[in-house]
């Protein structure tokens, strides 16, 4: 009894020392991956290692102050190497639930989308079906090798050691198809020029891209998480991704949007500038020139102001419509993805207890994260909202009148306008009367007017308690709707008021105002057989009142007896 004894505490002894030493990472960490996968990581002209996984290693060694040593081969040796313990982290895999029962996986820092590709000439094959009885080029022993061999498509694998030999291949003939991660095809085609390849239609497939670690080594997999969570956090995570995979992505890229952006601010600079040395211009040419050369010079500033503000609207609105697209095409993805994994998730927390997710307790982040991604997808819908109002508002459009809504035409005016009303006051108040009778107008000239009388109201206000109220109503006698723009602003002096819509009149010169504002709304106005009308006082404020012909009475004036 007493030898079984001793020989059972020896057996323990030893497991506890095995497992002791197995959950202490090396002091010496390596990590291995692909030596052919641009952007991600390659061998560079200097044969050192090189890539976003690269960078983003080293970062993590940094704030983790971990020795490591990155080794770089083909795709099947690495593995190899990987699971006879020569090497002790991949830095780049994607995760699969037949690997994961091999394997411990980091987070997930970025996703992989794999492409058919194939020649110009060879056209209809946009989806795994499409490739049934083809021979297709896949990296050996890569996530879509393992992927074809599990599909039950007939589909015979063509295993190749790195993804760029597969696309030679394609590019010289001697097969059809192959299967590759978009953005190292994509960087391989450009840096060697191969022009007679494209990618075919949308990603078959798209997966996760973690760090991974033999199954047990579960200290190190929680100091590459920890690392991960820091660089995350700090933005480093972010900026490392830009630089490396910026330039392929889908979308616009983020070099290209700040350059975008820096040419529109540059643009709408010019005009500014444009607009102050044409006023100052035409100021001396008044007095000059005849009364018919004075018109003409007014129309054309006008129309060049138009035409630049339509040409920066459409613009702004082109370039804010695809990263936003991008958003809504994810954040559904995200959603589902996370519902699915939820029970595993959950049954996890029930058996070992909380835990954390990117830095946060579980049992916060499974209540918060559904909400996060709820108010993501609103915020894109809202930004797609914006985008589209901004692209009706500088379509051109030939006076073409429709029947209209005088409660949507405010509503989408104060919409474009909501960031300057909001920072001019703090107390705005909309007051639209239901039910009013439609007008025959053209929506995005009276829009235009709206917007105009809007953003006067703003300049008008001296603090951000003023307020700004936006009414509309009908005036059933007179078979007019009328709206209202009311502020608490400075006031107008009486003897200014006449000459409100006169070309050229501003009180705001000095504010680089021009005075062609209110004079192009009280033309639309004019067109539009209304009127346009103004009440104030100094110190206390101006109604600003837009009468437009109704078509037919409302509602309750039809019933009244």
């Amino acid at each position: 009894m007493t030898r079984r004894g001793l020989f059972l505490f020896f057996c323990l002894a030893l497991l506890l020392t095995e497992t002791a030493v197995r959950a202490e990472p090396p002091a010496r960490i390596v990590f291995g991956g692909d030596a052919q996968y641009p952007p991600y990581e390659f061998i560079d002209e200097q044969g050192e290692p090189a890539g976003f996984t690269v960078e983003l290693t080293r970062a993590l060694a940094e704030v983790m102050g971990m020795e490591i040593e990155i080794r770089l081969g083909p795709w099947e040796e690495s593995m190899a190497a990987f699971k006879r313990g020569d090497v002790d982290v991949m830095q780049g895999i994607s995760y699969s639930d037949e690997r994961s029962e091999r394997y411990e996986f980091s987070l997930a820092y970025t996703l992989i989308h794999h492409s058919i590709f194939t020649r110009l000439e060879t056209l209809g094959v946009t989806s795994l079906p499409h490739l049934s009885g083809k021979k297709v080029l896949v990296q050996t022993n890569g996530i879509m090798h393992e992927t074809l061999k599990h599909s039950g498509l007939p589909i015979e694998p063509v295993p190749t050691p790195f993804q760029t030999d597969a696309l030679r291949l394609v590019a010289s003939g001697t097969y059809d198809y192959a299967i590759v991660a978009n953005l190292p095809g994509l960087y391989y085609i450009r840096e060697n020029k191969l022009t007679n390849i494209r990618k075919r239609g949308n990603p078959i497939a798209v997966q996760l891209y973690c760090y991974a670690t033999r199954k047990g080594n579960t200290a190190l997999m929680a100091q590459i998480s920890e690392g991960l969570a820091i660089l995350k956090k700090t933005g480093r995570l972010r900026a490392i991704h830009n630089r490396w995979l910026g330039v392929l992505e889908p979308g616009i890229p983020t070099r290209k949007l700040i350059l975008a952006t820096g040419l529109l601010v540059t643009l709408m600079a010019l005009v500014i500038i444009g607009n102050l040395l044409w006023s100052r211009t035409l100021k001396r040419e008044v007095a000059l020139r005849t009364q018919q050369l004075e018109t003409r010079q007014k129309q054309l500033l006008q129309a060049d102001k138009m035409a630049s503000l339509g040409f920066l609207v459409s613009g702004i609105a082109h370039e804010l419509n695809n990263p936003n697209g991008l958003l809504l095409l994810n954040i559904p993805l995200l959603t589902a993805a996370f519902k699915e994994i939820h029970p595993v998730l959950e049954h996890h927390f029930k058996e070992h207890g909380n835990f954390k997710v990117a830095g946060l307790p579980y049992d916060r982040m499974r209540k918060e994260l559904p909400l996060v991604l709820e108010e993501s997808q609103d915020a894109a819908l809202r930004i797609k909202a914006i985008v589209e109002d901004l692209r009706d508002f500088s379509r051109q459009s030939d006076d073409e009148r429709e029947e209209a809504d005088i409660n949507v035409i405010a509503t989408n005016a104060l919409r474009l306008v909501r960031t300057a009303v909001e920072k001019a006051s703090r107390n705005v108040h909309v007051e639209l009367e239901e039910a009013l009778p439609p007008l025959r107008a053209n929506p995005q000239r009276i829009e235009q007017v709206v917007i105009n009388l809007l953003l006067n109201a703003c300049q008008a206000l001296e603090n951000p308690n003023a307020a700004i109220r936006l009414q509309t109503g009908t005036d059933p006698l007179h078979r007019v709707v009328f709206l209202k723009v009311i502020d608490e602003g400075i006031g107008i002096d009486q003897e200014h008021l006449p000459h409100l819509t006169d070309p050229f009149f501003t009180t705001k010169r000095a504010m680089g105002g021009t005075g062609l504002g209110l004079s192009v709304s009280a033309g639309i106005v004019r067109n539009h057989e209304g009127s346009l009308t103004f009440e104030s006082q100094p110190g206390l404020g101006t109604t600003a009142t837009l009468r437009l012909p109704a078509l037919h009475e409302t509602t309750s004036e039809k019933e009244a007896p």
